[in-house]
């Protein structure tokens, strides 16, 4: 396990080496988790019982500290 786990980094160091916008492409990629995880989000607050859902898919407890996230949110950034 933990060769193929070097096999990958120095993998992933030669794709670092050769591809200088290799930042720029890893950039976009975790923008674009991000936007998808806060689309996903929008429409299950949407749903019925839609806050009830996300409070149990994140075990939240402090629904206080959460209130803005609860909240059914319009725009497209956190």
């Amino acid at each position: 396990m933990r060769e193929r786990h070097m096999e990958h980094v120095e993998r992933w160091a030669n794709y670092v080496k050769s591809n200088p916008d290799w930042k720029k492409l890893h950039t976009a990629f975790i923008n674009a988790q991000y936007a998808k995880h806060d689309a996903f989000l929008r429409r299950l607050l949407k749903t019925p019982g839609g806050k009830e859902k996300v409070i149990k898919l994140y075990n939240i407890k402090n629904l206080k500290g959460y209130a803005g996230l609860l909240e059914q949110r319009h725009s497209t950034h956190m």
